[in-house]
């Protein structure tokens, strides 16, 4: 049996659609390469600046901490006159590197516009909340009135400082801070001091029960925040971290407030029967001169002979500073928050903390 052959139009009219089917696949296959091209591009670019940023970033925290060592050497007061307390406004790398005389002008033409700033602060211009306990997990009670005077400042319910006291000593005890229970007494100083066993208990069944009482408290204890944003860990709303933010910080160590550096809030809070005007008169006294000891600001505070400063309260130095860093490349910036500890002229490194993102269209840099 004979096929009939296939009509010429019909046979067009496939070869047309095999050469669309033919374009389209070599269109695709093209937009999907060209496509992977401009992300491997992207990425490298984007991996490019974050390696940049990091190695400027980590030079500049290199120079804070130069700062702080050359500080460190002459000892004595730290104050907001110094060098570090002079915080660096948004200015184009390139000034920075145009000021070097090893730098020739040549080798800066065709470099991106980066814009770094940056400041140093003293972390304990700010109440420690890590005051509140002591290492064995007793609350200090001339910290915990501190806390309270700051809440009742800020119009904070008081009970939320009862929280974060037990949960801060919760966190203690889950950590293996706190072995054994002790029944507590005030000092002298302020501070909750172990208290001594009942006669008619005997010590063996005291010590069950601490242990008992201990193991309960640590089942499902918080973790012990490093920061303030980190305070929600211990039972705080968010709009009381916010609140109390600006006036407290969360130290590896139980620290002092510096007078010399604190707000008129903090110096409220931290200083025993103080008001709010006493406060601010050493603000403003302190302008004109810093205090080179605690005798100068107790001068001060003379009219108000219920007023004592006690130098583990408050002081005139500092040994933990925090240091910011911002640099900014077009629409892309990344931030750094770092916590350093001086001791004479070393400074080290306690924690780093990065961000970064991008800048919505048409908003300020």
């Amino acid at each position: 049996m004979t096929v009939p052959p296939v009509p010429l139009r019909r046979q067009r009219g496939a070869a047309l659609l095999t050469a669309l089917i033919t374009v389209t696949l070599v269109a695709t296959l093209a937009a999907a390469a060209l496509w992977r091209q401009w992300r491997a591009t992207e990425v490298e670019a984007a991996e490019r600046s974050r390696l940049q940023a990091s190695l400027v970033l980590a030079g500049a925290l290199d120079w804070s901490r130069l700062i702080l060592a050359e500080d460190g050497r002459t000892g004595g007061a730290d104050h907001l006159a110094e060098p570090w307390a002079v915080p660096l406004a948004e200015a184009k790398l390139t000034s920075f590197l145009a000021a070097d005389k090893n730098v020739a002008s040549d080798a800066l033409e065709g470099l991106p516009d980066a814009f770094l700033s940056g400041s140093i602060t003293d972390a304990q211009s700010r109440l420690n909340l890590s005051n509140l306990v002591d290492a064995s997990g007793r609350p200090v009670l001339r910290a915990v009135a501190a806390t309270r005077k700051l809440f009742d400042l800020l119009d904070l319910p008081p009970g939320q400082v009862d929280t974060l006291v037990q949960q801060m000593r919760r966190a203690l005890l889950a950590g293996g801070g706190v072995t054994q229970a002790q029944s507590t007494t005030t000092g002298t100083d302020g501070t909750a001091t172990a208290g001594s066993a009942t006669a008619s208990t005997p010590s063996e069944t005291q010590a069950s029960t601490a242990s008992t009482d201990d193991a309960g408290a640590s089942e499902g204890a918080p973790l012990m925040p490093q920061r303030v944003e980190q305070l929600g860990w211990l039972g705080l709303p968010a709009d009381t971290v916010a609140a109390i933010a600006p006036y407290v910080t969360l130290l590896p160590a139980s620290t002092p407030v510096n007078l010399n550096t604190a707000s008129a809030e903090v110096i409220f809070a931290a200083v025993d029967q103080i008001d709010m005007a006493g406060a601010r008169k050493l603000v403003e006294v302190r302008r004109r001169k810093f205090f080179s000891d605690l005798a100068e600001a107790s001068q001060q505070l003379s009219s108000a002979t219920d007023v004592q400063l006690t130098p583990g309260q408050v002081g005139i130095s500092t040994s933990y500073f925090e240091v910011r860093g911002r640099l900014r490349m077009d629409r892309y910036w990344v931030e750094e928050a770092s916590l350093l500890h001086r001791t004479g002229t070393t400074v080290s490194i306690i924690w780093r903390q990065r961000n970064a993102g991008v800048q919505p269209t048409g908003g300020s840099g």
